[in-house]
């Protein structure tokens, strides 16, 4: 960018709160998860060793390839999820939708791992093509996956840190044909929600909100 747009920038550093994360954020909550957000909810199942399903959401989950399809989840902690994956290679993540958004949040509880999320939520566990997992049956669309690698990740110093990340190869779709409309999958009619920051705030995705824009050649 020329040296002259940023002097001439109408905002200045007097309109701008910056903060260094490692010195605090000097605002009455940290607004990191708010500002990178809303972001999609993968909604996880997993199944450990012993044959124990797990349901559980996270929000730091997004799709990083499509060919192959590539997603991957981030778990803060060595949950239940990771551990299962990292014992079988192998997870489901469910649409989280506005209808099953409490159901979802069900599952967020910390529980034993002897506990059935599937139970505790009240949704219906189906079975899957290419894995041993159940998806959620009530959900419009699921994606199996085979684990590709977990991962601990690492601060600038090299510290490692109780962060781990697992990312999986999309082995198998499955779509509730409902919600498959002139040969799409109508996300709108689905009615995703998504994670922002803070304690409980979450948005909705709706045919309302949804706009198209093509990207220029």
């Amino acid at each position: 960018m020329p040296t002259e747009m940023i002097v001439n920038n109408p905002i200045t550093s007097d309109a701008i709160h910056f903060y260094d994360p490692a010195q605090g954020h000097g605002l009455a909550h940290d607004p990191f998860k708010a500002i990178v957000g809303p972001r999609p909810i993968g909604w996880i199942s997993s199944r450990d060793a012993k044959g124990r399903v797990n349901l559980a959401p996270y929000s730091y989950f997004n799709a990083f390839h499509d060919k192959p399809p590539i997603v991957a989840f981030g778990s803060t902690g060595w949950k239940d999820s990771i551990r299962n994956i990292q014992e079988t290679g192998e997870f489901v993540a469910n649409l989280a939708t506005r209808p099953l958004a409490e159901a979802m949040n069900r599952t967020s509880a910390s529980v034993d791992a002897e506990v059935d999320e599937f139970v505790l939520a009240g949704v219906t566990p189906a079975a899957c093509r290419n894995v041993a997992v159940p998806r959620v049956a009530e959900s419009p669309t699921a994606l199996e996956c085979k684990l590709l690698q977990v991962i601990q990740q690492h601060d600038l110093e090299g510290r490692p840190l109780d962060a781990w990340m697992a990312l999986g190869q999309v082995v198998g779709v499955h779509i509730n044909k409902a919600y498959i409309k002139d040969g799409l999958f109508d996300a709108g009619a689905a009615r995703p929600i998504m994670r922002s920051g803070y304690l409980a705030d979450y948005f909705e995705a709706t045919p309302e909100t949804m706009f198209r824009m093509i990207r220029p050649k």
